[in-house]
């Protein structure tokens, strides 16, 4: 085999066009033999008609390796190889990657938000979402064309009749306020010489649609809807052609009816403007716009993945219900929007209603509580019309559609009808299957459920009228996420806005972006597990990337909030004051009351303020701040003591005997060593106690299978994943679950829906069970930072005979495996190059191995 690296990619980018990194980082990985590794790089940069190089670098690093050389200006674009050596000799040269800069300076702007200007109702749900256009004339064929575009709502673009991209719900949901991101498109191939057209779609969105539960909030953001687009042609010639929204826009109404993400849409389509995007399309009854507040300043380049369709699902069955309605079942319960095709009269209504269940043999639509979730479609009267919502989504597996032109039992089996499946579209990294096939559904099940929860920001469901960006929710599941999609992006974008949403004194709101919800939610309140997200979501996507400059970034972010919970706790370190959420969701909390667990909400606290406060020295270390991280340390190391002391009562034991309380104390290091033992013990009676079943709320259930593990009770941890009966992880599947319930009990055994009022059978909190199936049961984590070095633990179990896991690393693709076989299991490994790991059987010494695929077998 050739030496080769692979050709590089840049910061967290999948695509690198209209970047906001003048001198973004560099990555590759390297194909070689398994005996071979990196001894220097060299990188060669090719930009303003030059080749920059960095010579020969010695070095091992080959994961977001510096620029070599003068930053990208605005528009500038780069063409990137590299080569390696190793062994003493260089490799060939890879294939070459483009870069491309964005608009990097607010000067570089001259486009401002457009919009209508007729007068709307502000406090209406049914403000009618415009068209806007301008035409405009070419002297000749482009050279290159790019467009960099934004807006106030939501934007779909069309040049010369033709949708501009395949993103959806642009541009995602951030703190608009202090920053709105653009997305830079290549249309080139749009544009012709001589007349052209450039218009929008607009819709309300996060930024003026209803939020919230509590009535709704409406205008969080502002009033006005507008675009904001400036397409730079570059002519043969080296002259520059703009076209930028500016008052020679038209707008006009069109087809869409009403638009929200919480009700869904109505669209008429007697009411679409033929070519209305297209040269030659008379807008002279089209409206001047209004323009909108400039503020270039706010604007950054798109830092995540974007929002798209990255699957379509076809109906399984067509119900007939008691009551006479027809409903589509999907088979799987997912998040997007249904498109349609179809034939009938003029005027003919056909409404579509999404649910996530069914009760009594008709879609259950009290889990959507005031979210309508209904589309409708008014037809046209076209030998053929196809259509899909452009800014709705909605979560659901049931689609009751009323009106149907036809046989849509024909439309059902042809492709007539199918569900779009929408979701911020991130790099899959992460996969795991074992023996069981329960616990491979359960799998399956977390991974829809990050599907439909990753959707611009890391929400709680996507049914009901909330779909916010809880922090308690991603703070448990970030480690998990980080195993099954490249997140770093999404994650770190939305950490931004964590860190301008946190109050001057410290606190982490609830949710990011914050919108006004009643007083018990509100957002100046410091709550343990939900405001600790500032701290251990940057660990763990460091963690899973390497990438040091989002410790950097956030660090001020993470030193605040624990500065303010020392605040809060006072001089004996123990956070008891002020209202807590404790192990929301505890399965013995009451339905109407999901904070009334069986742990004290204070033990909790104080826990998780330990973990955090350890959590900040690590970073600190990382980042050779010696004097915070010697700070904090002593801090943790102090709460900690507290925690004993106040929570204590005798060896092993503690004042709230949960499964909750121990597993935190174990797994947050808040145990003498000799008390580890005891305390595991007394966690595995109880787990025995509750027929092991779960008994474990937010805050215990992503750490007891690993508290069991460490604390030498992996039995009792494997027959705890293993239960079946309700409340455990298998029993959603058993009752056929195809994602993550945010209870519990949301359906329960006798088939009720939950009463509560919080019921959402979308909800990915609870799957953190499954970092521990990639970590414990297949035995596959990172040992260091970015997966350099790799741990390969596996701890098999009673119940289950093999397993396996993959992972796609900065470094490359990392798996085991292993199966019990005539009474010993045999593991094999794969180690990619660059990294090297640990393989840690039991009962062996762990033993360092390089590059390269390895078989060892250890007794059962």
């Amino acid at each position: 085999m050739s030496t080769k690296p692979s050709a590089p990619t840049f910061e967290h980018y999948r695509e690198a066009l209209g970047i906001g990194e003048a001198k973004p980082r560099i990555s590759w990985k390297t194909q070689a033999e398994p005996d071979w590794s990196q001894d220097a790089y060299e990188v060669e940069v090719v930009f303003r008609g030059a080749t920059i190089t960095s010579g020969r670098v010695e070095s091992q690093a080959s994961v977001l390796v510096p620029w070599p050389g003068p930053a990208l200006g605005s528009r500038e674009r780069a063409s990137v190889r590299v080569r390696v050596w190793g062994n003493g000799a260089p490799s060939v040269w890879s294939e070459v990657s483009t870069v491309e800069a964005g608009l990097l300076k607010p000067s570089d702007w001259e486009a401002v938000p457009v919009g209508p200007a007729w007068p709307e109702d502000p406090s209406s749900d049914r403000r009618r979402p415009p068209l806007v256009r301008r035409p405009f004339t070419l002297s000749a064929a482009p050279l290159t064309a790019r467009l960099y575009v934004t807006a106030h709502g939501l934007y779909e673009v069309e040049l010369n009749g033709h949708r501009v991209g395949c993103e959806s719900i642009g541009p995602g949901w951030t703190h608009y306020r202090s920053r709105l991101k653009y997305a830079t498109y290549d249309v080139t191939a749009l544009l012709v010489e001589g007349a052209n057209a450039i218009g929008a779609w607009l819709g309300d969105g996060w930024y003026r649609g209803r939020l919230a539960w509590d009535g709704g909030h409406r205008n969080v953001y502002g009033r006005d809807i507008g675009l904001i687009a400036q397409l730079e042609v570059m002519m043969a010639d080296g002259s520059r052609v703009v076209v930028a929204t500016d008052e020679t826009w038209r707008a006009g109404v069109g087809p869409i009816l009403s638009s929200g993400l919480y009700d869904g849409e109505r669209y008429d389509a007697r009411e679409e403007q033929q070519g209305w995007s297209s040269a030659g399309f008379d807008d002279s009854d089209w409206s001047p716009v209004a323009l909108g507040d400039r503020d270039p300043g706010t604007l950054v380049a798109v830092d995540s993945p974007p929002v798209r369709c990255t699957e379509e699902v076809a109906p399984i069955a067509v119900l007939r219900t008691p009551r006479g309605k027809t409903v589509l079942d999907f088979g799987q319960n997912l998040v997007g929007r249904v498109r349609a095709r179809a034939r009938g009269e003029r005027g003919t209504v056909i409404t579509m209603s999404t649910a996530e269940l069914m009760q009594d043999g008709e879609i259950y639509t009290r889990t959507l509580r005031t979210a309508v979730s209904t589309d409708e479609y008014i037809m046209a009267g076209r030998q053929r019309e196809e259509w899909e919502p452009r800014f709705t989504l909605h979560g659901f597996r049931y689609v009751q559609v009323d009106g149907w032109p036809g046989d849509i039992d024909a439309a059902a089996a042809n492709g007539d009808l199918v569900a779009r499946v929408y979701h911020t579209d991130m790099e899959r990294t992460g996969w795991f299957e074992c023996s069981d096939p329960l616990v491979n559904r359960l799998h399956e099940n977390v991974v829809w459920g990050m599907r439909g929860n990753f959707v611009d920001v890391p929400t709680d469901c996507p049914q009901r009228d909330e779909r916010l960006g809880w922090t308690g929710d991603i703070q448990v599941f970030a480690p998990t996420a980080a195993y099954l999609f490249d997140c770093t992006g999404m994650l770190g974008s939305w950490l931004r806005d964590l860190a301008t949403e946190q109050r001057e004194h410290g606190t982490v709101p609830l949710f990011v972006p914050v919108v006004p919800t009643n007083s018990t939610w509100r957002a100046a309140q410091a709550r343990a597990v939900w405001g600790d997200a500032a701290v251990l979501v940057p660990w763990a996507l460091y963690q899973e990337s390497g990438d040091v400059s989002i410790l950097e970034r956030q660090f001020e972010s993470a030193k605040a909030w624990v500065d303010q919970v020392e605040c809060l706790a006072g001089d004996d370190h123990v956070w008891d004051r002020g209202q807590q959420l404790g192990d929301w969701l505890d399965p013995t909390a009451p339905p109407d009351n999901p904070a009334a667990g069986a742990t004290d909400p204070h033990l909790v606290a104080t826990a998780y303020f330990a973990w955090s406060s350890a959590h900040v020295a690590l970073i600190a270390r990382a980042l050779g701040r010696t004097e915070d991280a010697d700070h904090y340390a002593r801090l943790a190391e102090q709460v900690r003591e507290a925690f004993g002391q106040r929570y204590g009562s005798g060896p092993g034991r503690l004042t709230s005997d949960s499964q909750t309380a121990y597993a935190l104390a174990i797994r947050f290091g808040l145990l003498q060593p000799a008390e580890i033992a005891p305390a595991g013990q007394r966690l595995a009676e109880l787990v025995a106690e509750g027929g092991y079943h779960i008994g474990t709320g937010f805050a215990g259930t992503p750490v007891i299978t690993d508290a069991l593990t460490m604390a030498g009770e992996p039995a009792a941890a494997y027959q705890l994943l293993l239960q079946r009966d309700c409340p455990s992880w298998l029993y959603g599947v058993t009752v056929g679950a195809t994602t993550i319930w945010e209870r519990w009990d949301a359906l329960r055994p006798d088939g009720s829906v939950n009463p509560g009022e919080m019921t959402s059978f979308n909800h990915y909190a609870f799957g953190a069970i499954a970092a521990w199936l990639h970590s414990t049961v297949a035995g596959l984590a990172p040992a260091s930072p970015g997966y350099r070095e790799i741990l390969f633990r596996p701890r098999p179990g009673p119940g289950i005979t093999s397993a396996a896991a993959r992972h796609e690393s900065p470094y490359g693709t990392i798996s085991i495996s292993w199966e019990l076989l005539d009474g010993q299991y045999l593991v094999r490994v794969t180690i990619p190059t660059g990294a090297t790991a640990w393989l840690d059987l039991d009962g062996h010494e762990p033993v360092r191995l390089g590059p390269g695929s390895h078989e060892r077998a250890f007794g059962a």
